[in-house]
């Protein structure tokens, strides 16, 4: 078979499923972490299915009673991911986990390879990707905590699903917009001033720079909504 035609499918990880021994102090557990329930589902006497997801996470986590999971403990290396490693390990010493003190990898991150291959103190270079902390829940389910400030190139996925903007940063948002619109309404015949912000303000939430984005609002408006110039 050959490769399919067209865009290929969105495939987002979405659940892990980890064994416990006692579901109600997993459940607790994780609680405390501050993690979001999202249901706590019981079928009869052989199923109970618990799942819970870290803040802004879009994957979660399940366990329970009659799901396919591994044994209990047998989770190793759960990776969360963090812009402030420091920030992260002082909320989870006040929420009452025993967590390690910073630490960084001699071989680089996730290298068990070497002898003693996690060093004391976060990454002395301060690189993305390099420093964490770690903990485990009461079953011994490990989980690390990697501090990612910055991404590296090609690391995200473009999405065609808009992020929530805080209040502040929406009305400076507007106001670069329509600094940027004067000069198109200066030049063009009359149109819905909405018209020019919709893509503008789609274009810069995408990633684009002003300058992009005043070219794309531009574009729309001159060759979609046929606003023409002015006469010179």
């Amino acid at each position: 078979m050959g490769i399919p035609k067209g865009e290929p499918v969105d495939m987002k990880l979405e659940v892990v499923m980890i064994g416990v021994s006692d579901v109600d102090r997993a459940k607790a557990f994780y609680e405390t972490l501050g993690w979001r329930l999202d249901g706590d589902f019981v079928v009869g006497d052989g199923f109970r299915g618990v799942q819970l997801t870290p803040r802004n996470s879009d994957a979660s986590i399940i366990f329970g009673k009659g799901i396919p999971s591994g044994k209990p403990g047998a989770a190793a290396g759960l990776v969360l991911a963090v812009d402030d490693i420091d920030a992260a390990h002082d909320e989870l010493v006040a929420r009452g986990v025993a967590v390690s003190e910073v630490f960084h990898y001699a071989g680089g991150p996730f290298n068990n390879s070497v002898e003693a291959p996690r060093v004391s103190g976060p990454d002395p270079q301060g690189r993305p990707y390099h420093s964490f902390v770690s903990f485990e829940d009461p079953d011994g389910n490990g989980w690390l905590v990697q501090e990612i400030k910055t991404r590296l190139p090609g690391r995200e996925w473009k999405s065609a699903r808009g992020r929530a903007v805080d209040v502040a940063s929406l009305a400076e948002l507007l106001h670069e917009t329509s600094l940027h619109h004067g000069r198109f309404e200066e030049s063009h015949v009359k149109h819905d001033w909405w018209d020019w912000y919709a893509p503008y303000l789609s274009a810069r939430q995408s990633g684009s720079t002003p300058e992009e984005a005043t070219a794309a609002a531009d574009r729309r408006m001159e060759e979609v909504l046929h606003v023409a110039p002015l006469p010179r």
